[in-house]
């Protein structure tokens, strides 16, 4: 059985580790009454504390950063955060990186994939497809472009020990189904949810939604099908629609609620069971 490590750190910041591999996750340290600014004059203002200060954090093999955006890239983290380290992202966000001195961003495109060595511990990156909002949205480049990540942990010239999708801020759109195609086997889903609605938050009525809600949620997960969800990104900003308990309730009536682990700020959790 290989196992991992999943630390929540708040919103959709994590720590994922694996014997001597350590991936930090769309940092986002912010502190509550900050705002996050989202362009186009967006912003929305957080209302929980991340559980830790990045002067608390390990040391880090690399970063994964799914999109561009002020909750998911902040200030405090542009400030504080070595900027040698990898950072592993769109193509869109490492052009944006680089022009901040953070040389060691790579832009990834879908299916694209990079390795981090420490030791004889592998971590292989491989960008996922993902669409940040409606596709008016998109082609009018209101928002950034967004990516998941699978994660493929094994030892040097091994096979996969560990394998980690991470949904990245996306709805559930049909590129999503190739997935299972390439990757039949996932240990643990990282799925980020809140139904995020812009401009309005909890009015979904007047915004468009540009994250999974429960509904949604629960579709990626039954097509995706990892044997563990970690359900994430729902309750630190006012742009959340969609609470928590739309996602277990929706998973639940489809007979997938066993499936959830559910991981509380700065709570440490085990990930996968090969």
């Amino acid at each position: 059985m290989a196992t991992g490590t999943y630390k929540f750190i708040g919103n959709a910041t994590g720590l994922l580790s694996y014997r001597d591999v350590t991936l930090l996750t769309d940092p986002n340290f912010l502190h509550a009454g900050e705002r996050a600014y989202l362009g186009h004059g967006l912003f929305s203002t957080r209302r929980l504390d991340p559980a830790i200060s990045l002067d608390d954090l390990p040391p880090l093999s690399a970063i994964l950063l799914s999109h561009m955006h002020g909750d998911h890239w902040d200030r405090r983290a542009q400030a504080g955060l070595d900027s040698a380290l990898p950072v592993l992202t769109t193509p869109h966000a490492a052009s944006k990186l680089h022009h901040r001195g953070f040389d060691g961003a790579v832009g990834l495109d879908t299916w694209q994939s990079r390795r981090i060595e420490v030791g004889d511990t592998v971590a292989t990156v491989s960008a996922m497809p993902g669409r940040h909002g409606p596709m008016w949205a998109q082609k009018l480049r209101v928002l950034p472009p967004v990516m998941g990540t699978m994660v493929e942990f094994s030892t040097a010239d091994g096979p996969v020990d560990l394998r980690v999708y991470i949904s990245g801020d996306t709805l559930m759109v049909d590129e999503l189904r190739e997935i299972p195609t390439r990757f039949p086997e996932i240990d643990t889903g990282v799925v980020h949810l809140g139904g995020t609605t812009l401009p309005f938050g909890q009015n979904p009525r007047f915004g468009a939604m540009v994250t999974m809600d429960g509904r949604q949620g629960t579709d990626a997960m039954e097509c995706i099908d990892p044997r563990q969800v970690l359900p994430v990104h729902f309750e630190d900003y006012g742009v959340f629609a969609s609470p928590l308990s739309d996602f277990t309730r929706a998973m639940t009536q489809r007979g997938l609620g066993d499936r959830i682990t559910h991981v509380g700020r700065g709570e440490t959790v085990t990930v996968g069971s090969r």
